[in-house]
């Protein structure tokens, strides 16, 4: 058994996984997951897990060489994102559009509208 780190088997395989500029996405429960993305469903309830716990777990473990949000997200929001990484942002047509690229979705049981975030894989060396 891991002692640290995300222990969800299927997600700590997808970022052991990704490489450099490989993308994926960390979404609200309502997110759309287009047909042929894995989802890694953590949503158990609404509001379970949250948004920023699976984020920033995520942050712990995978180097981002950028990040993607919706422009459409609430002021809050945005700013409560760019406090732990920088971000730019895009229409959410447009983001909903590029999650197609994404090697993985991650569900969480996140309310909020467009709590969403694309993560880019840098490198570490």
């Amino acid at each position: 058994m891991k002692k640290t780190g995300i222990l969800h088997a299927e997600l700590s395989r997808a970022i052991a996984t990704m490489g450099h500029g490989d993308m994926i996405v960390v979404a609200d429960c309502g997110l759309p997951v287009p047909q042929g993305v894995p989802c890694i469903d953590l949503a158990v309830t609404l509001g379970v897990p949250g948004f920023f716990d699976v984020l920033d777990a995520i942050l712990g473990e995978l180097k981002v060489e950028r990040a993607v949000i919706a422009s459409e997200a609430s002021g809050e929001l945005q700013a409560a994102i760019t406090t732990r990484i920088g971000t730019t942002s895009v229409d959410h047509e447009t983001f909903k559009a590029q999650t197609a690229q994404a090697r993985a979705i991650v569900r969480t049981g996140e309310a909020t509208p467009y709590a969403n975030i694309a993560l880019y894989s840098g490198v570490v060396f």
